[in-house]
């Protein structure tokens, strides 16, 4: 297990999870907890190929932060078809102090642990994982 600047381990799942999404492309995404107790975050939530970008954002807790990648497909102008890998944090305003501390002490860690990230947001409410916020970061 990887050891992250906060004294965060990362789970092995999690880079084995997110290596499935990017080279297979067995999940559509992936939800990632910190696990407080046990220090480590760990995969929460594994979405299949064929959920739809709801499907994920309804995964996201309303008052809880969490880490999420999404494999975004888009159609370009010139008809090429695409895809690109969103890292995404979500701290909601709602969420305790102490969780955003800890997310945010995390986070440049865990995202080195997953190779291939492409675009990364942070969102601290639903509008701001808009498909509209995607669909105009993906290009």
């Amino acid at each position: 297990m990887a050891n992250a600047a906060s004294g965060m381990a990362v789970h092995d799942d999690c880079k084995l999870r997110f290596l499935e999404l990017k080279a297979k492309r067995t999940h559509r995404f992936i939800v990632f907890k910190i696990e407080e107790k046990q220090k480590q975050v760990v995969v929460e939530k594994v979405g299949e190929p064929t959920q739809s970008y709801e499907d994920f954002t309804a995964s996201l807790p309303v008052d809880e932060c969490r880490y999420a990648v999404y494999d975004f497909d888009f159609v370009t102008e010139e008809n090429c078809q695409k895809s690109r890998i969103f890292f995404i944090a979500w701290s909601p305003d709602t969420s305790r102090v102490r969780s955003k501390m800890i997310y945010a002490s995390s986070k440049d860690r865990f995202k080195r642990e997953l190779d291939g990230i492409q675009v990364e947001l942070q969102a601290t409410d639903p509008t701001e994982v808009g498909l509209d916020v995607i669909k105009s970061r993906a290009s």
